[in-house]
């Protein structure tokens, strides 16, 4: 399970010729795509992240979307809930495309990558708060997929950065407090995904 937006994460800087916002926006999209193709029968299965159901975690997508929104206008994101709770099946579309809307407006200056933001889990830069996102998207990507028979399109890029950003934000040993289960080994030469959620203690 993971609610990566409350983990305590170092900043993540990224290579100066990189914009940290369009990777946001392509895991947003990706993680959009996958939601979109999920059937109603299967809202009320279980997901690899357990605290959730499929319904659940997509509902909890939509509440991310906004605090990330949020975030980017210099708003307190714990005034909003983890999880969209208000929307019914039918409402999730719509109001996925709206915040989507809403972060790209709101994260449309670039300086917003060099300002502080304030987190759940502490102050960073924009920039570090984005990879942190980032991360947060492609790995509930893989939540829904795997609970729903998916196999998104992986894009390599978006994936290296979620590692790199889980890898300094996760320890390789006891996980105590944070809301993810121990890293599970897996072989080195297995898919970039595979190593990704596996390191954020889910079984390939």
């Amino acid at each position: 399970m993971t609610h990566t937006e409350n983990t305590p994460q170092p900043p993540v800087t990224p290579d100066a010729t990189d914009d940290p916002r369009q990777s946001l926006l392509k895991a947003i999209a990706l993680a959009g795509r996958t939601v979109a193709a999920v059937r109603p029968e299967q809202l009320d299965g279980p997901t690899p992240c357990t605290e959730f159901t499929v319904r659940r975690l997509a509902g909890h997508l939509v509440a991310v979307l906004r605090r990330i929104a949020l975030a980017g206008r210099g708003g307190d994101v714990t005034s909003l809930p983890t999880v969209a709770d208000d929307l019914a099946d039918s409402e999730w579309q719509e109001a996925w495309d709206a915040a989507a809307r809403e972060v790209e407006a709101a994260w449309a200056d670039p300086a917003i990558l060099g300002r502080t933001l304030s987190l759940p889990f502490g102050s960073i830069p924009g920039a570090a708060a984005a990879a942190v996102w980032t991360s947060e998207f492609t790995v509930h990507t893989w939540d829904v997929a795997t609970a729903t028979g998916q196999l998104p399109d992986w894009d390599p890029e978006l994936v290296a950065i979620s590692y790199a950003a889980m890898r300094r934000g996760l320890p390789a040993g006891p996980r105590d407090g944070a809301p993810f289960e121990a890293a599970v080994d897996i072989d080195a030469d297995a898919p970039a995904i595979d190593r990704l959620v596996a390191w954020c203690g889910r079984k390939p």
